[in-house]
C-alpha cells in the first residue's frame, strides 16, 4: 500500500527585521487631510451639528478608485471649516506619526482646497504650526507643503503658489500639485513652478499616479519637480527610469494607496492586483532613488510601518529596505548638514541593532 504523504508546510511570509520598527524614519508624501481617522471625522462633524459614526466614516473611506477616492476626500475636508479643526487633525496626526518612530516628516496641505472654500489661509496655518510645535520637544519635525489641485487651473496654483512663498520662512518648504494629473496640460503650470523657485522654494508634483510615463516626465521638464509623487507608471519607460536614476530625482511610492485608488491596476492594464504587481522592486534594482510614505493613511486604513512590511513580500532584501528608509531623509527638502545629521542617527541606530 503506498504511504500517504502530508502537505508541505507553507513557507513562511517574509517579514521585516524584528527591531526595524524603532528605526528613526523620515515620511515624504503625506497629506494631512488624508490622515483624519473616522473617529476624528466623528469629532469634527459634532462641532457642526451633524451625526456621524465611525463606521459611516469608514464605508465613505473604502473606494474602488480614484474618482471615488477624490469624492470621499471633498467629503471629509468639508469639516475642515476653522484654525481650530486645523489644529486637531495636526495633533493627531503628530501623536500618530510618533507611533511609528518617525522623526521628520513633510506634510501636504490642500490650500488649493483652503482657497475655494474661502477660509483664512494664514490663520489655518498658524494653527496648524502652533500644534505641531508642541511635538518637537517629543522629537517629532514638522515641515510643510502647499498644494495647489491641479484641476482648480493654473491661476488658482498660482494663488497658492503666493501663499506659499509668503509663508517660506515659517516652515514652508516647498510648493506641490496634486489632483487629478489628467485635468489640466502640465505646461500651463509652468509659470508658476518657475514663480515659487525664483523665490526658493523647493518642487514637486503629483505625476504618474493615474496618468503615463510621460506625466512623470513633463513634470520634471516642464516645472523642474524635483520629487515626484507616487511616479509608478515610470516602470513603463527605461528611459524614464535611466533619467530619474541619473538624475537622482526620488519617487515617493505609496503602495496602498496604489492598490486602493486603483493606480496600480491602471498602471499593469488588469483588473485586479496585489502588492506582488507593484514595480517598487523594479524602479528601486534600476536605480531610481525610492522612499516609503502612507500618502492618506486614515483613508486608505495604513501606517508607515505596514508599508514597510509590505517590502520584505515584494522581495526587497534587508538592505535593500534599509536603503528606502535611509532614501527617506535623502530625499528630504533640508539643508545637507541636516540631512547628514538625519542618515548618521539612522545609520547608528541600525548598526546597534546588527542591521548594517
Amino acid at each position: 500500500m503506498p504511504m500517504s504523504s502530508s502537505p508541505p508546510d507553507p513557507l513562511p511570509t517574509p517579514s521585516l527585521p524584528s527591531d526595524f520598527g524603532t528605526l528613526p524614519k523620515a515620511e515624504l508624501h503625506l497629506h494631512l487631510e488624508g490622515s483624519i481617522a473616522p473617529a476624528t471625522v466623528v469629532s469634527l462633524a459634532a462641532r457642526y451639528g451633524d451625526v456621524v459614526d465611525e463606521a459611516t466614516a469608514a464605508a465613505r473611506y473604502a473606494t474602488p478608485d480614484f474618482s471615488a477616492f477624490i469624492e470621499a476626500y471633498i467629503w471629509v475636508t468639508s469639516y475642515l471649516r476653522a484654525p481650530e479643526d486645523y489644529a486637531l487633525i495636526t495633533r493627531r496626526l503628530a501623536e500618530h506619526l510618533l507611533t511609528q518612530n518617525v522623526v521628520y516628516t513633510e506634510v501636504t496641505l490642500s490650500v488649493g482646497v483652503m482657497l475655494l472654500r474661502k477660509q483664512d489661509v494664514e490663520a489655518n496655518f498658524r494653527a496648524i504650526r502652533e500644534a505641531a510645535s508642541a511635538f518637537e520637544p517629543k522629537g517629532l519635525r514638522m515641515q510643510w507643503i502647499f498644494d495647489a489641485v491641479r484641476q482648480f487651473g493654473a491661476d488658482k496654483a498660482m494663488e497658492v503658489a503666493q501663499h506659499a512663498v509668503d509663508s517660506r520662512n515659517v516652515g514652508v518648504v516647498a510648493y506641490g500639485l496634486g489632483g487629478d494629473e489628467l485635468a489640466v496640460p502640465t505646461a500651463d503650470f509652468r509659470p508658476v513652478y518657475e514663480f515659487v523657485a525664483a523665490h526658493g522654494l523647493r518642487r514637486l508634483a503629483h505625476a504618474g499616479e493615474i496618468g503615463g510615463p510621460e506625466s512623470v516626465r513633463e513634470a520634471i521638464e516642464l516645472l523642474g519637480a524635483e520629487r515626484i509623487g507616487h511616479g509608478i507608471a515610470t516602470f513603463r519607460d527605461p528611459q524614464l527610469m535611466a533619467l530619474l536614476s541619473e538624475r537622482s530625482i526620488p519617487l515617493e511610492i505609496c503602495p496602498t494607496s496604489n492598490l486602493c485608488t486603483g493606480a496600480l491596476a491602471r498602471q499593469r492594464a488588469l483588473p485586479h492586483v496585489s502588492v506582488l504587481d507593484h514595480p517598487l522592486p523594479q524602479l528601486l534594482r534600476s536605480g531610481v532613488p525610492i522612499s516609503l510614505s502612507t500618502d492618506d493613511p486614515a483613508m486608505f486604513g495604513t501606517n508607515l510601518h505596514r508599508e514597510y512590511e509590505l517590502l520584505p513580500q515584494m522581495g526587497l532584501r534587508t538592505e535593500e529596505i534599509l536603503r528606502v528608509a535611509a532614501a527617506g531623509f535623502d530625499g528630504a527638502f533640508l539643508p545637507p548638514a541636516e540631512k547628514s545629521a538625519y542618515r548618521t542617527a539612522f545609520r547608528a541606530q541600525a548598526a546597534v541593532l546588527g542591521l548594517l
